[in-house]
């Protein structure tokens, strides 16, 4: 099954997708890197911003690694990929621009 590599950024000041970094995504997570909560809300997030059900996330490699291999439900990688960026730089607009 093929992926989209995603590198997690735990217990920073809120969820946020950040852009491309080394080849992976970036994605800032509120939650620390201990007993798989990093990793929960990572599928929960995910699910959230992309509007399908956290059933349609998959861990795919990564779950006690920073740099993770993630699938989505109804998303082959490359559409996948370019959704997470285009949240990422929507989320970068919006904090550039307050009004």
């Amino acid at each position: 099954m093929e992926g989209v590599a995603i590198k997690v950024l735990p217990r920073s000041s809120r969820n946020q997708v950040l852009g491309l970094r080394n080849g992976a995504v970036a994605i800032k997570l509120q939650a620390p890197p201990v007993e798989g909560a990093a990793n929960a809300a990572l599928v929960s997030y995910l699910a959230a911003l992309l509007g399908v059900a956290k059933r349609d996330v998959c861990l795919l490699r990564g779950d006690a690694s920073r740099q993770k291999l993630i699938s989505v439900a109804g998303f082959n990688a490359p559409a996948l990929r370019a959704e997470l960026l285009r949240h990422g730089c929507a989320a970068a607009a919006a904090a550039a621009d307050p009004d």
